[in-house]
């Protein structure tokens, strides 16, 4: 029986010290992690809960990534409830193990405090391993502070090991931004963490010796088709566990959570599409503009995978000209959130005049003055109604403006 945490009705945590809160509360049986900045303070605290006696489970020191997630891989097939966390180089490590993970259908928990990839080397945020990883089969979640890194995490399990899931998921944090920034949470006590998440219910666990299965089997071109498209259903439909998840959250924290968040979108007339830290300091810059007569609203995905493409169209149905920005390098091509954005609207039937921006890369800063002026350049797009600023252009980039058309 583990000890009792006392827990204050609010407590001064950064990013790292939320999730690893939400670990310990979710009573997990196994978390196999290699440290790696900037996410290694999320399993050291968890360690040192378990050193303490607040932690029941088992912490399984490995010697890369790659082992870390292929020991997540076996636990959660043995039948545990099971959570690793990481960034950057060793998520890119990972990167064969998460198709196993999500293949398999096992429901771990990864909480990720997103970071640049070399080369050159970089250990500031931005969201270049989260886009890695967007195709890999798992539900991704953004969180744009510590208050939210706490409150996803306990819902990533709920979500994750609902029977009609069974998929894994990770909660997305900046690097430093979040992960090291200290803020105000208002946690739920043990006692409503764990009601909320409830206990673990295996599914086909291989230390069932009455009833033997088998992981990870051969399919070749007969049936591997049939799995995937079974596979895509189940990520796609996840749609609404996450939103019953989201609701039973709000009815026990007083917090909600939405698929699509927005800023003062109802009467905008241009938007910005942002994720991550940023978004809050957009805010700051939609309140700005709209001081200057500026109707511009904010939306971000709340959830990236399975993306929300009819809620995005929906919500910027009115909307004359939009801004993506992309915190992660394209390296031929629009950002893949410019990409995801303008495929919705195609998908339903709507249409604006669509930018790129690139910002913030390796924990490049970002104002609320630099978002300014992305919203001035849409505004020039949405009054000419047609796009004449760059295509794609970049924030806050030392030397010459770099743009293309």
């Amino acid at each position: 029986m583990a000890a009792k945490y006392e827990l204050k009705n609010k407590e001064v945590w950064d990013g790292n010290l939320a999730a690893a809160h939400a670990l310990r509360q979710a009573e997990v049986d196994v978390v196999a992690a290699y440290p790696i900045t900037p996410s290694t303070p999320i399993v050291q605290n968890y360690a040192q809960f378990l050193a303490d006696g607040y932690v029941d489970g088992e912490f399984v020191k490995v010697e890369s990534e790659h082992s870390a997630m292929s020991a997540c891989v076996g636990a959660a097939a043995a039948g545990g409830r099971v959570a690793t966390a990481t960034s950057s180089q060793g998520y890119a490590l990972m990167v064969e193990v998460l198709y196993q993970a999500s293949g398999m259908r096992l429901p771990i928990v990864m909480t990720v405090v997103n970071r640049a990839l070399a080369s050159p080397l970089n250990i500031h945020g931005d969201h270049g391993d989260l886009y890695l990883g967007r195709d890999a089969g798992w539900i991704h979640l953004i969180a744009n502070n510590p208050q939210e890194v706490y409150d996803l995490t306990l819902c990533a399990f709920k979500i994750a090991e609902d029977k009609r899931v069974r998929l894994p998921v990770t909660t997305n944090q900046d690097g430093f931004l979040v992960s090291h920034t200290a803020q105000v949470v208002e946690p739920l006590q043990d006692e409503e963490a764990r009601e909320f998440i409830g206990s673990y219910k295996s599914l086909n666990p291989m230390l069932d010796t009455k009833n033997p299965v088998t992981y990870g089997a051969q399919t070749e071109e007969e049936w591997h088709f049939e799995h995937k498209a079974t596979q895509h259903k189940a990520l796609m439909d996840s749609v609404a566990v996450i939103e019953e998840v989201f609701n039973e959250f709000e009815k026990v924290s007083g917090r909600k959570y939405n698929l699509v968040e927005t800023y003062k979108l109802e009467d905008a007339e241009i938007a910005l599409v942002l994720m991550g830290s940023a978004y809050e300091t957009a805010m700051v810059a939609v309140d700005k503009a709209r001081e200057e007569g500026i109707k511009v609203g904010l939306i971000m995905p709340r959830v990236f995978r399975p993306f929300p493409y009819n809620e995005i169209a929906e919500k910027l149905k009115n909307v004359k000209a939009i801004a993506a920005l992309d915190r992660s390098a394209p390296m031929g091509a629009m950002g893949a959130l410019y990409n995801e954005v303008a495929g919705a609207l195609a998908a339903n039937g709507k249409s604006a005049i669509m930018t790129n921006y690139i910002y913030g890369l390796g924990g490049r800063d970002t104002t609320a003055n630099h978002i300014l002026e992305v919203i001035k350049e849409t505004k020039q797009n949405a009054d000419a109604n047609k796009r004449v600023t760059p295509l794609q252009g970049f924030i806050n980039l030392r030397g010459p403006k770099l743009s293309f058309n």
